[in-house]
């Protein structure tokens, strides 16, 4: 890239020296007389003629060098291919990259729009607060939800928070990428189902607040309505939890389920905040799916 001449040099591109004199701590003339167009490759000097054997030899050594590169470079291309690697394409394999692999704003985008997600079926729209840095699980999980996901294992947790178009209501929505194979997900998501964990409340999983938003006073004692959802084509757990923007306590939080059950007469129902947790981490998960199979199509 062609930078231009020092800002102190004149317009003609050299430097403004007086005849006959050299800056100071100029190097001198090159002691070499510049290459001519001819003179562009290394000099080599004179080889004596080889005997027969000799060439021979170095035949076969060329032979076999062109067999060993043109083996590394097939093998080289066979391994970069990845149509020739299922594995490679595993959804598994991709779906566990994701979480840094994928860009946050693909994740969770900055606004996300739920038709029909909302109370009686109205629409709804939620815009970003802020993004928790990526981190292991122990400080954004409650001590029982860890060890009931800890079979699966934590590779990395992403957590994003989102507020509604009224900023009434904030929503925590989190992606657990696990370390576990498909048994594993499918096991742990046997035991959800099975066991009703996703509606017990000291499974809930953690907010994460946001200073200077509305989601300021957003904690645990906040926490109104939630949903877990234990993926299995991917490894991963999708959750959400929702909670007044005014940072009131909530004395009885109420799964997104329940709480969106028609007549429910619980203040997080009658809110809406399990359409807002529902809503939010089907959206997300939603997202996560459509991309971890885009990135898992073959080539043709």
């Amino acid at each position: 890239m062609d930078l231009g001449a020092p800002p102190w040099w004149p317009e003609g591109g050299g430097p403004a020296v007086p005849p006959g004199h050299r800056p100071p701590h100029s190097f001198p003339p090159h002691p070499f007389p510049a290459e001519t167009p001819s003179e562009t490759t290394t000099r080599l000097r004179p080889v004596r003629s080889r005997s027969p054997f000799r060439a021979a030899a170095a035949a076969v050594c060329v032979v076999l060098g062109l067999g060993l590169i043109g083996g590394a470079a097939t093998g080289s291309w066979l391994i970069s291919d990845s149509s020739a690697d299922p594995a490679a394409h595993s959804t598994y394999t991709v779906g566990r990259a994701a979480w840094h692999s994928v860009p946050v704003d693909t994740l969770f985008p900055r606004t996300l729009k739920g038709d029909g997600a909302g109370p009686g079926g109205s629409d709804r729209v939620w815009t970003r607060l802020a993004v928790a840095p990526d981190s292991g699980c122990a400080a954004a999980l409650d001590p029982l939800l860890l060890k009931t996901v800890r079979p699966a294992g934590c590779a990395r947790l992403l957590r994003a928070t989102y507020t509604d178009a009224t900023s009434s209501s904030v929503t925590t929505v989190g992606l657990l990428f696990t370390e576990g194979d498909t048994d594993a997900m499918r096991a742990l998501s046997t035991r959800f189902t099975d066991q009703h964990l996703d509606a017990r409340t000291d499974l809930m999983p953690r907010a994460y607040p946001v200073k200077g938003t509305p989601a300021a006073g957003f904690g645990d004692r906040q926490r109104a309505s939630w949903s877990v959802h234990v993926l299995t084509e991917v490894p991963v757990v999708v959750f959400a939890v929702s909670g007044f923007a005014d940072g009131r306590a909530v004395t009885t939080p109420q799964p997104a389920a329940r709480a969106m059950v028609r007549n429910a007469t619980t203040a997080a129902a009658q809110a809406g905040l399990g359409h807002e947790a529902k809503g939010l981490a089907d959206l997300v998960e939603r997202g996560l799916r459509r991309t971890v199979a885009e990135r898992t199509e073959k080539p043709e």
